[in-house]
């Protein structure tokens, strides 16, 4: 868990990802289409990733990845992203954390 807060908030959108998932793979680049840079933690090429993977869980990420931080708090997986991109909240959130400029 304090490795997970640790690096979520080292960025304004940090992504914990899986480089072989699908579905982290739409995440980043719908972040990356906006003009975000977002931390990218690829949990299949960290020694501690299974861990990690648990610990998101538990914070209620099902499934654990994409797991997406933006100014340090939990957003949510896909689901919640897109739900958000689609009722245009998720620029308003994007923006506050520092993540956005227009």
């Amino acid at each position: 868990m304090e490795r997970i807060a640790k690096i979520s908030s080292q960025k304004a959108v940090v992504i914990f990802s899986k480089s072989s998932c699908c579905m982290c793979h739409a995440i980043k680049r719908l972040f990356y289409e906006q003009g975000v840079s977002p931390l990218i933690h690829e949990l299949d090429e960290d020694i501690k990733g299974r861990e990690m993977e648990r610990a998101l869980m538990k914070l209620g990420c099902s499934p654990s990845v994409p797991a997406v931080f933006i100014g340090g708090k939990l957003i949510g997986s896909a689901d919640t992203v897109m739900t958000l991109q689609l009722n245009g909240s998720l620029k308003k959130l994007l923006k506050d954390a520092g993540a956005l400029w227009l």
